[in-house]
């Protein structure tokens, strides 16, 4: 199939071709833990900022090595730079954090849906991370504090495997200064100089100062924290339908061509990664799909 009949997402990613990586310059580079950096990347000079929406992501290009869809983590209200945030775990992902300040990444994007946030104005907010899932919610947290007034109480509750693995520390603490937000912080195991919470992210569940019956909660991490998080929720009384989870699984073009996202009738990379998770719950609990 030719370059130009395939057909484009809604929001028309850089470059003539959506198989084109655009080379972007690594402007900055700041480690979060120790295996896991921050980038920060300009784009070339001709090439006009693309505005991306909360939930979206990039197709990343390591030349030389590959490619990886990692999600946008800066602020949407400035798009002239791309920020994303990056755990080496194989070869794609350890050359792109080990892009150096003054170093080329190839960008394709930006793709897949975004956070529902119209959805939640005039509503209770809970943002729920694990691992690496607080970036892929930044930009949605970013916005919505930018916006306050638009919505009711904010609550977010991040959780990591040790203090050592959680990301955007001193934002984190910034963020926890506010009184406009309530963010809560747990880990799975720390040792005495830890004294935050201790447990998984759905025991701070049922702890969450909202009204059920008019939130909106967005969940990013493993699967198997998304499930029980779900549940959780729902629990409390948060309506199926209002809860959405991002999903992140092997994309590999971008575009809903290749297969590898597939998650029932839908590719995670053209229809998500943004799911609203009633309607992917039952895909998610069948093995090896």
């Amino acid at each position: 199939m030719a370059a130009s009949s395939i057909p484009l997402p809604a929001s028309e990613p850089l470059g003539a071709s959506p198989w084109i990586p655009v080379p972007f310059r690594v402007e900055e580079r700041a480690s979060e833990t120790a295996d896991t950096i921050t980038i920060t990347l300009t784009p070339p000079k001709g090439i006009p900022s693309r505005p991306f929406r909360p939930g979206q992501f990039n197709m990343l290009y390591a030349f030389g090595v590959g490619e990886a869809a990692i999600s946008i983590a800066g602020d949407p209200d400035r798009p002239e730079t791309l920020v994303h945030t990056i755990r080496s775990a194989g070869p794609v992902s350890a050359a792109l954090s080990g892009a150096a300040p003054g170093s080329t990444v190839g960008v394709r994007g930006p793709y897949g849906t975004g956070w529902p946030l119209a959805s939640a104005s005039g509503k209770d907010v809970v943002l729920v991370a694990g691992g690496l899932g607080l970036p892929p919610l930044r930009p949605a947290l970013y916005e919505m504090l930018r916006h306050r007034d638009r919505y009711g109480r904010i609550e977010v509750i991040y959780g990591a495997r040790t203090p050592k693995d959680l990301v955007y520390y001193r934002q984190i603490q910034e963020w926890r200064g506010r009184s406009d937000l309530r963010f809560q912080t747990t880990v799975d195991a720390a040792g005495r100089e830890w004294y935050g919470d201790v447990g998984l992210v759905t025991a701070r569940v049922p702890d969450l100062r909202i009204d059920p019956s008019h939130t909106v909660a967005f969940l990013c991490g493993p699967e198997i924290m998304m499930k029980f998080t779900a549940q959780a929720l729902a629990a409390k009384g948060v309506p199926d339908g209002s809860i959405y989870v991002s999903l992140e699984r092997n994309m590999k073009c971008g575009v809903g061509l290749c297969g590898h996202c597939q998650l029932g009738p839908d590719f995670v990379c053209r229809d998500g990664p943004v799911f609203r998770y009633q309607d992917v719950r039952r895909f998610l609990s069948v093995r090896e799909l």
